[in-house]
């Protein structure tokens, strides 16, 4: 009869603790997934991850700053805050450079810092700091919970925080004993706020605007973060397409900002001022459309005057409104989410702009880009007669594999090949801004960790899957966390990392060369160093083996390529491999750098770049002529 009885009864609930408020929140906004590095004081969260009931998987990563990177890369494609839990002090330090980079992204994160216990913390326990102040600077909220009847109140407004527009990054640091505190089986977060980003302009300052930008004889559009992360390719190509306009992105841009197979793209602002000055001299109106990081450069010399140069009228659209009119005054100026502000530009656009006018300009834009595709195809013909590989031969073979598996909407590609970006911009067949990965931090190794939280997800946001991720990044960025990939091979995921092995930090060479042309002659400063070419610039002595590395550290494969005919037979069985298999794959691929040349480089225009870079077509064909400052080689990325 008790047995019978006891069959009947239904299932006693698990308890609960003050942590599982967290766990309502996940099953509230559909978060699967929480990242970071086991800590004792974190246990408690990340036990709640053993509950099958929570639907929440722990992601185990090596490294905090691999951490933040994989909760940024499911954050992007998901459109979700992702949720990272750090080891007190020394957890949030770790994650500095990847916060900051989320920052300047604008990426939905959650940090939960577990400190010390709340009456321990004033006698400076072990690890313990004030660690709120080492985070506010790269957060829209930081906070440190002083009781634990704050749980409820603290995590919903962290959250709402987090997802409200522009999006970003919250940080909480609790007490961890607050987490352990039993709440009654009926006790639950009741909900997130959720803030609606799409909120329109009035219709007298879109009037105002639509009316210059018509006017303007040589119009110039930059496409910032906002305009990819809203999913607004169609609405600003329209408005393109609307005004005769070339578009240029945002360096280091995030998202990809633009489609690149449209006339109008013009690839990324370049990192130094010259060029930028270049990009825009000759414009008389400026659209600044969700433009965030208005200042990507290095080295800046005042008496060469202001990035953006006087003589060109900005007009700012932006969901963020400290981006509007941070650097520069605005002769108009719309607060809104750039998708719902587009269509209502283009359309008092069309209604008073010259036919003919526009025509025009589209025709011209039309004839450069047939000319541009032309001259990169005739540069990927000498690239393959060289000794060593470029990183166009990369990019092709990228491309034709992706297109030959159908992978259009099924790739993302991780980038960071600063060295050279403009072939894996302009070759690979992005279908939405999702497919293409990046960060407007520029502090470098955040392209490992991403991997991991964007294989994780099977689909994103915007539509594209994940059956392929590829990330290309640089051999000194590779070095600062191959630990990355012991979680990819503990997570069985199957992602194909390309490095490009020029044996030298190739971006600081550049820089190295901008530093002396910009400063050597300079009345004041007249500054030269010992030597152009530096040994503390380069990676070798010993010379580091990333297949040996991935083997040694995770058991993944992996293979070295030194040859141009090498590279696409390479890149078709490593994309073979890492699809048939599920598992994780490394080709190291030898590529030149200005260290390993037989004549040091010089401060020249020529001289301070690679052979690869130096013969490189533009991408931007509208500001690039024999009077342009744009110089060979000057997407290469400094910093």
């Amino acid at each position: 009869m008790e047995r019978t009885l006891a069959k009947t009864l239904p299932p006693v609930p698990p308890p609960r603790w003050a942590r599982d408020y967290l766990f309502d929140v996940c099953r509230e906004l559909g978060i699967t997934r929480i990242f970071g590095v086991p800590g004792v004081n974190e246990i408690p969260w990340i036990d709640g991850t053993s509950y099958p009931e929570n639907g929440v998987e722990y992601v185990e990563c090596l490294h905090e700053n691999i951490a933040i990177g994989a909760a940024m890369g499911s954050a992007r494609m998901t459109g979700k805050p992702a949720i990272l839990i750090v080891h007190v002090t020394p957890g949030i330090a770790h994650a500095i450079t990847n916060l900051f980079n989320a920052s300047r992204s604008q990426f939905p994160l959650i940090i939960l810092c577990a400190q010390q216990q709340n009456a321990l913390v004033v006698q400076e326990p072990l690890l313990s700091s004030d660690t709120v102040p080492l985070a506010r600077n790269y957060c829209k909220w930081a906070h440190e919970m002083k009781s634990e009847d704050d749980m409820k109140l603290v995590l919903q407004r962290a959250f709402k925080e987090a997802m409200a527009p522009p999006n970003g990054v919250v940080f909480l640091s609790v007490p961890w004993e607050f987490t352990m505190r039993r709440i009654p089986e009926g006790d639950h977060l009741k909900g997130i706020t959720r803030i609606s980003p799409h909120f329109g302009p009035d219709p007298e300052s879109v009037r105002d605007l639509a009316d210059r930008l018509a006017a303007a004889e040589n119009p110039l559009i930059v496409a910032g973060d906002a305009v990819g992360l809203a999913g607004a390719w169609a609405e600003l190509r329209d408005l393109a397409h609307a005004t005769g306009a070339p578009v240029l992105q945002q360096t280091l841009s995030a998202v990809a900002n633009y489609p690149n197979d449209d006339s109008h793209w013009q690839g990324e602002l370049p990192n130094n001022q010259a060029g930028m000055r270049s990009a825009f001299e000759g414009h008389d109106v400026a659209f600044l459309c969700g433009f965030s990081n208005q200042a990507q450069v290095l080295i800046y010399k005042p008496s060469d005057g202001p990035l953006i140069p006087d003589s060109v009228s900005k007009l700012y659209l932006s969901n963020c409104i400290w981006d509007i009119g941070k650097n520069y005054y605005g002769d108009a100026a719309l607060f809104a989410d750039v998708k719902v502000a587009l269509p209502q530009i283009t359309a008092r656009v069309k209604e008073v702009i010259a036919p003919l006018v526009v025509t025009q300009r589209n025709d011209t834009l039309t004839g450069r880009a047939v000319e541009r595709r032309a001259q990169w195809e005739q540069y990927l013909d000498h690239a393959m007669t060289q000794d060593n590989v470029w990183a166009v031969v990369i990019a092709d073979a990228l491309r034709w594999q992706i297109e030959q598996h159908n992978l259009q909407r099924d790739f993302v590609y991780v980038h960071e090949a600063i060295s050279d970006p403009s072939p894996f911009q302009y070759l690979l067949p992005y279908a939405e801004p999702t497919s293409y990965y990046c960060v407007g931090g520029g502090s470098l190794g955040w392209s490992f960790g991403a991997t991991i939280g964007i294989k994780e997800e099977e689909r994103g946001v915007q539509g594209i899957g994940t059956k392929l991720v590829v990330a290309v990044t640089g051999d000194g960025s590779s070095l600062f966390y191959p630990q990355a990939w012991w979680t990819a091979a503990h997570r069985n995921l199957g992602i194909l990392y390309i490095i490009t092995n020029n044996s030298e930090y190739h971006t600081l060479q550049v820089g190295l060369g901008t530093v002396v042309k910009v400063y050597g002659e300079a009345l004041g400063y007249d500054w030269t160093p010992r030597t152009m070419n530096p040994g503390y610039l380069t990676i070798r002595d010993p010379q580091p083996d990333f297949v040996g590395i991935a083997k040694a550290m995770a058991g993944i494969e992996g293979k070295h390529i030194e040859h141009p005919a090498e590279v696409r037979p390479a890149v078709c069985d490593a994309v073979r491999y890492v699809l048939e298999t599920g598992k994780s794959f490394v080709l190291e691929i030898k590529t030149v750098g200005l260290s390993s040349q037989q004549q040091p480089p010089d401060t020249d225009d020529a001289g301070a770049v690679t052979p690869s870079l130096r013969t490189q077509p533009h991408l931007d064909w509208v500001h690039s002529g024999p009077n342009s400052a744009r110089r060979p080689g000057d997407t290469a990325l400094i910093c």
